[in-house]
């Protein structure tokens, strides 16, 4: 196949993104848009950057020929300054794939997707409706949040005790829920993870991996599995983990023979991205600042609503208030 067909397949697939889809780049994770598709170039700009920045055609073909005499698997640390979008962007043609992963750019007849593209996500959040989710640590934190906002925790010797039992009692409870919360989305995501493969979210990345509990089994079995081994009954009297591990090496027991082993899968957090969880709560100020209109008076009376909710909620009451303001309700 010419490269004059692998571009006009390329570019259709390109036109076919919608005008939002966000593309990544494989090495340094800088998300950027398609501005513009044109015979000879397709436009892109990076998120934050006002400049359009040309992909030109002659230099995708540079790419598709280094890419077939690297035998259809080009290393991408080979790439030159500032041409990751080549590499994305070629993605996107269903014979060409990037392995961020092992850092890949490969070739292949097997029709294949782009993982450096999320075709889905509105990049505009305040073009999105936002619902708030039933979920109990959305109001334990909501409620967290408004404390923290109102007393400076970083001198907890000044903060009054109602207010620190204000705060202790929400972080106890935010702590509780959130760890449910974290339990039910690991347990979807076990299903979608394979082991060493670490899967990459805005914030951070986590990995599937398992961990290996044992327990002795019943005095009796040990006792009895020791003794046809040739070790006394006198010298595991009582059956202690140490003395059983030191028996084991001198026999030729199996570990299965005396404890009783099993295996559990997890999810564990592979890494977390600071940076961007910084960037994306700064955005997200700015965004609240910039709101005008009939938007930012809705804003600003849901806000309202919120403290005064948050206010009620936080308000500290000994027990004996708290049973006499129930008494006369």
């Amino acid at each position: 196949m010419t490269f004059g067909t692998t571009w006009h397949n390329l570019l259709e697939n390109v036109e076919e993104l919608p005008s939002d889809a966000t593309l990544v780049t494989p090495l340094s994770r800088k998300a950027f848009g398609v501005t513009d598709v044109q015979e000879p170039r397709v436009l892109i700009q990076y998120r934050h950057d006002d400049e359009t920045i040309p992909l030109q055609r002659d230099q995708f073909e540079t790419l598709h020929r280094r890419i077939q005499n690297a035998h259809g698997e080009f290393d991408l640390d080979r790439l030159p300054p500032d041409a990751e979008p080549y590499a994305t962007v070629l993605s996107l043609h269903p014979r060409f794939e990037v392995d961020d992963r092992v850092g890949t750019l490969t070739e292949s007849e097997t029709l294949t997707g782009s993982p450096l593209v999320d075709a889905t996500e509105n990049t505009d959040d305040g073009d999105q409706e936002r619902e708030e989710p039933d979920v109990d640590v959305y109001a334990d934190a909501l409620l967290l949040i408004d404390a923290l906002e109102r007393h400076d925790v970083t001198t907890l010797e000044d903060v009054e005790t109602p207010a620190l039992v204000n705060l202790y009692t929400l972080l106890s409870d935010v702590q509780r829920n959130a760890n449910d919360l974290r339990q039910e989305v690991r347990s979807v995501l076990l299903d979608r993870l394979h082991h060493d493969q670490p899967v990459s979210g805005q914030f951070g990345s986590v990995q599937r991996t398992s961990r290996r509990n044992r327990s002795l089994k019943d005095d009796e079995t040990v006792l009895n599995a020791f003794e046809s081994a040739g070790i006394e009954r006198e010298r595991l009297t009582t059956v202690d983990s140490n003395k059983v591990d030191e028996a084991l090496e001198v026999t030729e027991l199996s570990e299965s023979d005396v404890y009783e082993v099993e295996e559990s899968e997890y999810v564990r957090k592979a890494d977390v991205d600071e940076d961007r969880k910084e960037t994306r709560l700064q955005g997200l100020k700015d965004q609240l600042a910039a709101t005008e209109g009939e938007e930012a008076e809705e804003l600003r009376e849901e806000i309202e609503a919120l403290e005064e909710r948050i206010s009620e909620l936080t308000e500290f009451q000994s027990g004996r208030s708290f049973h006499e303001s129930a008494r006369s309700g």
